[in-house]
């Protein structure tokens, strides 16, 4: 943070109020604040303990063929596509896992995408999708049948970016409110292609805002939120082990908010559609004075826990290609203590555990609405292969027991407890 980073988590206490990791009304009960150093002790967590837990299959059929990477859920829908050679295809399914349509509108021509970066924004207030093409610099718009409306042009300070002016992407982009979109600039300080390759130092990377707010109805900039930071740091991982990146989304939805996590900054905010920010979580020791850097970030926020992961820019020597160092931590309100963690799924009877609830891109996706947390992936032949070894409970065996190893997979939803 700039020169706010010198600021103690207690006089930041008395001077903000803040809301606490509790899914229904915020309340004043104090940020976070976790030293991502530390060692913690260890928590085994039983999903069902704190969630209900529905299962949908995704109906399968010659027209209906997915990899069921999960983009958004509504009250009537579910949509997801393929993250594959053919991920143009976008197939939006009922609640109850029935296809009702596939979309494609990949190409060269007007209204077209030629690929899908990240997720595809759903409002469904609205009967819109947005499908994002990073390549093209551009947001199309469609209706929920794939019809095409208009396309929204990345804009920066109000000026068009243009192809590949200011390496901007964004990625993720959410719905903000009825006339706008929150995205980030999923390029700053962190790409392969921008800012921060050639050897350049982090020192003199760009210390632009990461964060903006975008209209709907034509892309322009409605409003840049700025988080403060003392300087840019870079997000990129050289090693003898490979080369990678800190790859978490900065931008973790939360009911009718958004927690916003700038790497570069101490403290991670939460920001609301009133355009109030106020700390959410303090990490120390501040990750500008850290080498290798430790960044922290957010994921499924509960009534009682708040999951977190840090992840290490560093990779284990020993083991080639291997992931970053990231360690999986929980905040729980009651005890008001910080754990590391694994939440198994009770539906299995050999405790499978949920790899992580926070940053799973292919597997699981974080919600934090009104009614879900997370959703996840399960894929058919994984649970055939469990059935027939006797290792499943109640709907999910029964759900099992029709499947085939070439099925669609199975969207697991964890909602709050009522």
């Amino acid at each position: 943070m700039k020169r706010s980073t010198t600021i103690s988590a207690t006089v930041l206490f008395l001077i903000t109020g803040f809301i606490g990791c509790n899914q229904s009304k915020p309340q004043s009960e104090g940020f976070i604040t976790v030293d991502v150093t530390a060692t913690y002790p260890k928590k085994d967590l039983i999903l069902q303990d704190f969630m209900d837990v529905e299962y949908i299959p995704l109906e399968t059929n010659k027209e209906f063929l997915t990899s069921g990477y999960v983009q958004a859920i509504g009250k009537n829908i579910i949509i997801v596509r393929n993250i594959n050679q053919a991920g143009a295809d976008i197939f939006i399914f009922d609640r109850k896992g029935k296809g009702l349509r596939k979309i494609n509108r990949m190409g060269q021509g007007n209204g077209e995408y030629t690929f899908i970066t990240g997720t595809i924004t759903l409002d469904e207030d609205n009967s819109e999708i947005f499908v994002n093409c990073g390549g093209l610099r551009k947001v199309f718009v469609y209706d929920l049948f794939g019809n095409f409306k208009r396309s929204l042009n990345y804009m920066v300070g109000g000026k068009e970016s243009g192809r590949f002016k200011n390496d901007i992407i964004y990625d993720p982009i959410y719905n903000f409110d009825q006339d706008n979109l929150i995205c980030q600039d999923c390029t700053s300080g962190r790409n392969f292609f921008g800012q921060g390759t050639n050897g350049t130092r982090d020192e003199d990377l760009e210390p632009r805002n990461i964060f903006w707010i975008i209209s709907k109805r034509d892309g322009s900039v409605s409003k840049e939120i700025k988080i403060p930071f003392e300087k840019k740091i870079f997000q990129l991982v050289f090693s003898s082990a490979g080369i990678g990146k800190v790859s978490n989304m900065g931008i973790i939805s939360y009911r009718d908010r958004w927690i916003l996590v700038e790497p570069s900054a101490d403290t991670i905010y939460s920001y609301s559609t009133d355009h109030k920010m106020t700390p959410f979580i303090v990490r120390t020791p501040s990750v500008q004075s850290m080498d290798p850097e430790v960044f922290l970030f957010p994921g499924v926020i509960t009534d009682r826990y708040c999951f977190m992961q840090t992840v290490k820019k560093e990779y284990k020597e020993t083991e080639p290609r291997s992931k970053l160092l990231e360690t999986e931590l929980v905040y729980d309100r009651q005890e008001k203590k910080i754990f590391e963690y694994v939440v198994y799924n009770d539906d299995f009877t050999n405790k499978r555990p949920i790899k992580n609830l926070v940053d799973e891109i292919l597997t699981l996706n974080v919600l934090n609405n009104d009614d879900i947390a997370f959703v996840e992936k399960i894929e058919a032949n994984e649970l055939v292969e469990a059935y027939e070894r006797g290792e499943l409970n109640g709907k999910l065996k029964e759900i099992a027991a029709t499947l085939d190893e070439e099925s669609n997979p199975i969207i697991m939803l964890a909602k709050y407890k009522k």
